[in-house]
């Protein structure tokens, strides 16, 4: 019997190696090249006005926040809303800032509670980041209504939502900046890269600079007017952040066939559905009405995780668990109050196995599993 792994990347082999040839035969890997055309792409297919592309989803959430840091001059015990149920590069990009995580409760989505974050909002907060975890929106809107009105940076870690959508609205529509990333095993795949995008043009060249070393034109702008330049400023302290253009041939790739992975992600959601029985032990996580899901993630809520896991085990599925809730880690525990929901969820939540080339029949043995191990 084959294992069933939660995750499987899945490349067009032939078709990425065209794209990555064609830098190597220009002599052109770092940053430039295609990693300008991969920002104009994503442009165009997310509607968002600035794109910087770069190494991770983690340095797009650490510049995010610096690059409003920087331009609003937020003091050192600044406050950013935050949520535990996430992966901890979500946290740590608060901390990198030198300011202080507020944990939020969060919903039946597994996203932000509004009533919850309406709660955490004190004088010294300064930004909320939304995680739309698994692909969802939660309640965006909601959570997007509040920082409004009460003047607060949104950032939307969408490292789940690459291809995410409303019925009636772009997801571009929402936030004031936006991480994406595009690491192995997520619907835009690559080896490891992310991008950044902002409401704000300016703040998006201030995170440009930023994640350059702080140099205030990279090499590949200086170079591309035919006369290299070799003179620069640096304006701030900056990190080597920037993608390369290796990588940007890979996302080059996979973003020609998001949709359509993306409609095989949603289409395996709709057969876990109408395999696993949902019952008083187990039950799906939901996404709004109004979402359309990138379906990055396929999650069940269940009692006795341990058991049922270790079920799955012997049968040879490896499902995963998304999120511990990062306040039961040493250096994030909070004392501010209960958050009931996100310890339900860090206590039950699994993660089905859920990839481009997951097979119907694969699907149905791992629900046949899943129903087995509660005599169903």
């Amino acid at each position: 019997m084959d294992p069933i792994q939660l995750f499987v990347p899945h490349f067009r082999i032939d078709e990425t190696l065209e794209q990555i040839r064609e830098c190597l035969e220009k002599g052109w890997t770092g940053m430039g090249y295609k990693t300008v055309e991969f920002e104009k792409e994503w442009m165009s297919y997310t509607g968002h006005s600035n794109a910087l592309f770069l190494n991770s989803a983690t340095a797009a959430l650490h510049l995010a926040i610096e690059s409003f840091q920087i331009s609003e001059s937020w003091s050192a015990d600044s406050e950013v809303i935050s949520t535990g149920l996430t992966f901890i590069s979500t946290n740590h990009a608060i901390l990198y800032c030198g300011l202080k995580p507020v944990f939020a409760d969060i919903d039946k989505y597994g996203c932000m509670d509004p009533k919850s974050l309406l709660e955490k909002i004190g004088p010294k907060t300064k930004a909320v980041i939304f995680v739309g975890l698994g692909g969802s929106t939660g309640q965006l809107k909601k959570i997007s209504e509040i920082c409004k009105n009460r003047n607060l940076r949104l950032i939307i870690d969408a490292a789940h939502m690459s291809g995410t959508r409303f019925v009636d609205d772009k997801l571009s529509n929402y936030g004031d900046a936006i991480c994406y990333s595009f690491q192995a095993v997520k619907n835009l795949p690559t080896a490891d890269s992310g991008a950044l995008s902002f409401r704000d043009d300016l703040i998006s060249q201030i995170a440009r600079k930023l994640s350059w070393l702080g140099i205030s034109k990279d090499t590949y702008a200086r170079a591309n007017k035919g006369n290299y330049s070799w003179n620069y400023d640096v304006e701030y302290t900056g990190y080597k952040y920037n993608g390369n253009a290796v990588m940007a041939a890979m996302a080059l790739v996979a973003l020609k066939y998001l949709e359509d992975d993306n409609e095989v992600r949603r289409t395996n959601f709709d057969l876990y559905k109408s395999y696993v029985k949902e019952h008083d032990e187990l039950s799906f996580v939901p996404i709004p009405d109004d979402c359309i899901s990138s379906r990055h993630l396929v999650q069940i809520l269940v009692k006795d995780r341990e058991g049922l896991l270790n079920h799955l085990n012997a049968d040879q599925i490896f499902p995963g668990v998304h999120y511990r809730d990062n306040t039961e880690y040493k250096m994030y525990i909070d004392s501010s109050g209960s958050r009931p929901v996100t310890q339900a969820f860090s206590n039950g939540v699994i993660s089905l196995p859920n990839y481009i080339g997951l097979s119907p029949e694969a699907i149905r043995r791992v629900s046949s599993s899943v129903n087995s191990f509660y005599g169903k």
